[in-house]
């Protein structure tokens, strides 16, 4: 490898709330050093923060890694011009310090619909005159943009005092905000842990919200440290469940329900959301098809004594409408209602001394 070739392959990377200009061309740059299979760049910001500067980093590792994929990269930073020392001012709980209630929305395992029903479970309490926000935190599975058609959009920023803060996309009437809005489309975020944690934290203390009754976190599938860091630097108040009703996504529930009561976390958990309960086809709108196993949310909520919330129905149209940017939730459907119900269930369980 080339110093050269290297800086070509990182015209790839582009800023996206800098015009797309490429970091190369901005002056990111400062420099690159090849020892061997050994690659590191070093990227020089100036003096006034970036929201996008965890982005930009893992972007960076990733451009390097997609044309040389055994090199071992090492992506560091520096400041031209330093400021006098800050105090915390990147991440204070300044922009969240307006909203009511801060919940997660989480689950012991991937593919149980999690994002599906943090999607519509906004809506729906929006539906209801909420006001409420939803901050995608599955890092490495941004579906936010696709399910509320928000695909291709750019957030703005906002310069208040030294601090530039990012304006959240509007849409369906829920302030949007989700790490799929800076990546470029099938490109893969590469970061270590703590590098996530950091962006997350970003995409939700950095985010001007105003008031909000409720701002969701739609956190990612598992029990790991991104949870453990965005509990402990973010004040959530709690979280939601969300499960099927099959014994293997029931196990990891378990899981999930004593990360939160860990005495190292402990958060409150306001339900289970059992779904794909049951599969009701189009014709035969009466009929449901326990294809999953019948009522293992309710019986794993009772052994953890939480609520079940709701029990969402496996229905072609949720599917459809989360492909094509219009969520169920937005429909008077049956479908769509329960996603109503589910929104109205977690406001009185909220709410509840």
């Amino acid at each position: 490898m080339q110093i050269n070739e290297i800086r070509t392959w990182l015209q790839d990377v582009t800023h996206p709330a800098r015009e797309e200009k490429n970091i190369v061309d901005l002056g990111l740059v400062d420099r690159i050093s090849v020892d061997g299979t050994a690659v590191t760049v070093i990227l020089a910001f100036p003096k006034r923060p970036d929201p996008l500067k965890d982005y930009l980093i893992g972007a960076t590792k990733a451009a390097i890694i997609r044309h040389a994929p055994d090199a071992a990269v090492e992506v560091k930073t520096i400041v031209k011009n330093p400021a006098p020392k800050q105090t915390g001012l990147n991440l204070t709980l300044d922009q969240v310090g307006n909203v009511r209630h801060i919940i997660g929305v989480a689950s012991g395992k991937g593919g149980v619909g999690k994002s599906t029903v943090a999607v519509n479970l906004a809506i729906a309490l929006a539906r209801l005159g909420y006001r409420v926000g939803l901050a995608d935190a599955d890092v490495y599975g941004p579906s936010v943009p696709i399910m509320t058609g928000t695909e291709g959009m750019m957030p703005l920023s906002e310069k208040e005092g030294d601090l530039d803060l990012i304006i959240p996309i509007e849409k369906y009437g829920v302030k949007w905000m989700s790490i799929g809005y800076f990546s470029q489309p099938g490109q893969a975020l590469i970061w270590r842990g703590p590098m996530a944690c950091n962006a997350l934290k970003q995409m939700i203390l950095q985010v001007r919200w105003g008031v909000l009754d409720f701002l969701l976190i739609d956190m990612p599938p598992g029990t790991g440290d991104i949870h453990i860091s965005l509990v402990g630097d973010i004040p959530m108040e709690g979280a939601v469940i969300v499960t099927t009703p099959q014994a293997v996504a029931l196990a990891d529930v378990e899981k999930g329900v004593d990360m939160f009561r860990n005495e190292k976390v402990n958060r409150r958990i306001f339900g289970l959301v059992e779904n794909m309960s049951w599969f009701t086809p189009a014709e035969l709108p009466d009929n449901r098809y326990y294809i999953f196993g019948r009522n293992g949310g309710r019986d794993m909520a009772d052994r953890c004594g939480v609520p079940l919330l709701g029990q969402i129905p496996l229905v072609q149209s949720i599917r459809e409408d989360g492909d094509q940017g219009t969520p169920a939730a937005l429909s008077s459907r049956p479908d769509g209602l329960a996603f109503v119900e589910l929104a109205g269930k977690l406001a009185d369980a909220v709410n509840k001394e």
